[in-house]
């Protein structure tokens, strides 16, 4: 348990409070230094605010400061004694879809914001959807303002119950529901001593004691081979490693593997990590593994079980998130990045697109435009090893890159 790593996402509508709940968590649990809570008092004096602004501690651009809002996707590093966190916060605007898939597409949780006098609105039903498209094994749902609602327990009752009846459609499976007041500090760090009503935990006592350890795929082994290392040196004449990292299930000395996409089996001979030698590696673990027999392998072949080898095909069905300002149409060639191995590919079809507010099929789409989600078929010049997004967040991923000027220009999930 102690120094894990939790990645959280924050979401939720615009003017939710998403930066002054981070600005507080990071207040209260004392992980500012003091030239930076005094640069936010100084701006908050000067906007003639007569309290702290600790939104402005997560929003970096000039932009965001004076509109007040998110815009850009903002990491923050926080530690407590029982847990490292590195926080996301997304922006809340429709036109910001693709940012906020970018942020929560390594997340273990996602904090979902929703304003106690408003309810639940149209961003709540989005985000959450994002949430359970990106297969987000974990939701806490913060109930913010309730010191603008007189810390009124029917409200929350409501909207829990509401959310509740809305997110049985969606794969989401562990929800948790906390009633606070990021601006005041109620349930963040703190306990409430405004709502003796609430009897479960805080925030931060939420997100320290979240079990993540299972959120890994530790049945299908995988490992995408990033480098080959060759020391070359007197030492180490023969040496030949293959690092990189575990994307899913257990590796051990001794284990019969296969190396795709060759199919040549072998053992393996050691695990290295460091100085040390290992007796197992799992995933998200970064270790170099040597082998018993001398195979070809190269960067973008994975090392994978025998008995237990990922789907391989040219024509993949994928969930796509567009991000380039410029439409996507059919028969757009650009190159997938899956894993460490990067193939072409050529959109062939998209049998439907999702519209974000309704979460209707919207049928018979020609293109697609920025921050629009669709499923999509895609073939590719030689055949990807992969597994279902579901099954594997690492090996079910690609992302595409435009061919001619190297951005990247949507994000998909393998269906």
């Amino acid at each position: 348990m102690n120094n894990q790593l939790l990645r959280f996402t924050t979401a939720g509508s615009v003017d939710d409070g998403k930066s002054t709940l981070i600005g507080r968590l990071l207040y209260d649990s004392k992980s500012i230094f003091e030239d930076q809570l005094e640069a936010v008092e100084a701006s908050s004096a000067k906007k003639g605010f007569d309290y702290v602004d600790l939104s402005m501690l997560t929003d970096g651009l000039k932009s965001e400061r004076e509109q007040g809002i998110t815009i850009d996707v903002a990491y923050r590093y926080f530690a407590t004694p029982k847990r490292k966190f590195i926080i996301a916060d997304t922006p809340g605007h429709i036109q910001y879809t693709r940012n906020m898939v970018t942020g929560a597409s390594t997340a273990n949780l996602a904090l979902i914001l929703i304003d106690a006098r408003k309810g639940m609105v149209e961003q709540t039903y989005r985000h959450s959807f994002i949430a359970s498209l990106l297969k987000i094994p974990h939701v806490i749902v913060c109930v913010n303002k309730m010191d603008l609602v007189n810390y009124d327990e029917a409200i929350f009752d409501k909207i829990v119950a509401d959310y509740n009846a809305f997110s049985s459609k969606l794969e989401v499976f562990d929800i948790q529901f906390v009633p606070i007041s990021a601006l005041v500090g109620d349930n963040v760090v703190n306990r409430s001593e405004n709502m003796d009503w609430y009897q479960g935990a805080t925030l931060l006592h939420m997100l320290e004691t979240v079990h993540i350890e299972s959120d890994y795929n530790h049945i299908d082994s995988r490992f995408p081979v990033q480098s080959v290392i060759r020391p070359q040196s007197k030492e180490y004449h023969d040496f030949r490693g293959y690092a990189g990292r575990v994307a899913g299930g257990i590796f051990r000395p001794g284990e019969e593997v296969l190396v795709l996409p060759s199919g040549f089996t072998s053992k393996i001979k050691s695990i290295i990590l460091g100085d040390d030698n290992l007796q197992e590696a799992f995933a998200p673990m970064s270790i170099t593994m040597t082998l018993e027999d001398e195979i070809d392998i190269s960067r973008g072949d994975i090392i994978a079980k025998p008995n237990n080898r990922p789907n391989t095909a040219q024509d993949v069905d994928m969930m796509l998130c567009w991000m380039s300002q410029r439409p996507l149409s059919l028969n757009s060639k650009f190159f997938i990045r899956h894993t460490t191995s990067d193939v072409k590919g050529v959109l062939k079809e998209i049998p439907y697109k999702l519209d974000i507010n309704t979460l209707n099929r919207v049928e018979q789409v020609e293109q697609l435009t920025m921050n629009e989600i669709a499923r999509v078929k895609i073939r590719t010049a030689q055949p990807l090893n992969f597994d279902s997004y579901r099954k594997n967040r690492i090996t079910g991923s690609v992302i595409l890159v435009d061919e001619g000027t190297n951005e990247t220009v949507a994000a998909g999930m393998i269906v």
